[in-house]
């Protein structure tokens, strides 16, 4: 009754009870939003519809490559739709992945074996690849299964041009050609397509005027595609409008700058104009972008021979006519002298005098007999056959000197120069 009352220590109790307050804050609100130890935290998903509008928006920008990977990304979300593998093939087409258009159209009939479009994509990528006989057969799959497949029609245009061009069909397929170009456009006004294929038919054709107007509407439906600058420009240097060629070669250069093609049209351009120093600079920055083309070597060794860098050429043209490996390493394919292959002929001739010029007359006299004897109707080549033997003739008199023996430059392997039309 008299033991004396131990008065309470209110720091401890005001401190418990702040940290009983603290644990429920930790296990309540903290805790809550720690991931377990291995344990992926998620990660926001893209709808597939998101990214085919992407890249669909990527394609008309003319951002080829990026728009191909968000293409694979909506396929990787969605595999089961063969629309898109579609679309990835048409995108790998205009970016010149043609044996990838090739898989992705294949991707596209593994899923739906009846696909119009999927058969039509894939002849297209296939001619690019100068397989005519099975694009025929695919292109000719797409239009029995659909017949008013506007893109199919434009498709066929390009496939029996090339494959005219090539050498594998015969006049006939260029009026075939015109009228599948007409029912392109009835079906289809409103796509690049149709009027990039009215357009090749109406180059092939010799209407470069009208071809014109044609590759204008289609780049008024997408500025963006390269190819389309190339095909007018490639119109606007035949009429001799050099200036707005070249204006349009280096629009297509900005848009795909990895593509040699427009180096060398510009290289080719600037040459025709008589500016061979520009043209020389244009044909080393072509074999830059693709240095394993013989077609690029020969055009670059012309350029330095018009710019009296004889030795120069003939490096680079000896590749044409007897192959051989780069210094990087590259191994050149021989191209064979043909008739009626006038860019081929002038890489022969072109390495013939380039030879006279360095006093290499026993090579020089061989090219000039080949070309004798291999394309007599090339009055250009046979009137340089003739330069060559004339100037040889001259150093022999100024020098007299042994004829120096040289490999035969005969070869089985073919590579085909790129076609102007």
């Amino acid at each position: 009754m008299n033991r004396r009352r131990t008065r309470p220590n209110w720091f401890r109790i005001i401190l418990l009870c702040l940290l009983v307050l603290g644990g429920a804050y930790v296990n309540r609100y903290i805790v809550a939003e720690v991931e377990p130890l291995g344990v992926p935290s998620p990660t926001p998903t893209i709808s597939p519809e998101s990214l085919i509008a992407k890249a669909d928006g990527e394609f008309k920008e003319g951002k080829l490559i990026p728009a191909i990977e968000s293409y694979k990304q909506a396929i990787a979300s969605k595999p089961d739709d063969p629309s898109v593998y579609i679309m990835l093939a048409r995108t790998q087409v205009f970016a010149g992945k043609y044996k990838d258009a090739q898989t992705s159209a294949e991707d596209a009939l593994l899923l739906n074996p009846t696909n119009s479009m999927a058969f039509a994509v894939r002849a297209w990528a296939l001619s690019f690849q100068k397989d005519y006989i099975q694009a025929e057969d695919d292109i000719q799959r797409a239009l029995e299964l659909d017949p008013n497949n506007a893109l199919a029609h434009a498709y066929y245009v390009e496939i029996m041009l090339d494959s005219f061009y090539d050498g594998s069909s015969s006049f006939e397929v260029v009026e075939k050609a015109i009228e599948e170009s007409k029912v392109a456009i009835a079906l289809a006004p409103g796509t690049l397509e149709a009027h990039r294929a009215r357009g090749y038919v109406l180059e092939a054709t010799g209407n470069y005027e009208e071809a014109i107007r044609e590759y204008e509407a289609a780049i008024a439906i997408n500025p963006n595609i390269a190819d389309l600058y190339l095909s007018i420009g490639r119109n606007y240097r035949t009429l001799g409008i050099y200036d707005d060629a070249i204006t349009a070669f280096t629009r297509a250069n900005a848009l795909n700058p990895e593509d040699p093609t427009p180096d060398l049209f510009m290289s080719r351009t600037y040459a025709t104009r008589g500016e061979y120093g520009k043209a020389m600079q244009y044909a080393e920055s072509a074999v830059a972008d693709n240095p394993a083309d013989t077609n690029l070597r020969g055009n670059l060794g012309v350029m330095y021979y018009r710019n009296s860098y004889w030795p120069e050429a003939v490096t680079e043209l000896e590749y044409v006519v007897k192959g051989g490996l780069t210094e990087e390493g590259n191994q050149m394919e021989v191209i064979n002298l043909v008739p009626d292959a006038p860019r081929i002929a002038e890489y022969y001739f072109t390495y013939g005098l380039a030879l006279s010029r360095t006093g290499k007359c026993g090579d020089a006299l061989q090219i000039a007999q080949l070309i004798i004897s291999r394309i007599p109707a090339d009055e250009l080549a046979v009137e340089n056959a003739n330069a060559i033997t004339s100037r040889c003739q001259e150093n022999l008199s100024a020098t007299p000197q042994a004829p120096l023996s040289t490999p035969t430059v005969e070869s089985t392997a073919t590579v085909e120069a790129t076609p102007t039309p």
